[in-house]
C-alpha cells in the first residue's frame, strides 16, 4: 500500500503523521485489497472552531475511488471520522 499525506499550507507534525500511519494500517488490514490512500489536510478558513479538513482518498483495483470528506476540531478527530466512514463504504463494496 502507498500512503501519501498532503498537509496545504503548513507542516504536519511527526506525531500527526505517526497517527495517520497507525490508523491507516489498521484499515489496510481489515482490506488488503487497497493500492494507496491519499490523505490531504487542510485548516478551513476562516479561524473557528471545526477548521480542522481531512480529505482521505481510497484507491482499489477494479473499483472507482472511495473518498471522505471530515471537518473537525483536530486534525487527528477529521481523520478517525474519515477513516470510520471509508470503512463503511469499502465494506459495503466487499460484501457485495
Amino acid at each position: 500500500m502507498d500512503l501519501r499525506i498532503n498537509a496545504i499550507h503548513f507542516d504536519a507534525s511527526e506525531k500527526l503523521v505517526a497517527f495517520i500511519n497507525k490508523k491507516t494500517d489498521k484499515l489496510e488490514h481489515r482490506n488488503p485489497s487497497i493500492a494507496t490512500i491519499d490523505v490531504t489536510l487542510k485548516v478551513v478558513k476562516p479561524e473557528t472552531s471545526l477548521n480542522k479538513q481531512a480529505i482521505v482518498e481510497v484507491t482499489v483495483p477494479q473499483h472507482p475511488a472511495f473518498v471522505a470528506d471530515k471537518t473537525a476540531d483536530t486534525f487527528e478527530e477529521a481523520i478517525d471520522l474519515a477513516l470510520e466512514a471509508l470503512d463503511r463504504q469499502l465494506e459495503k463494496v466487499k460484501n457485495r
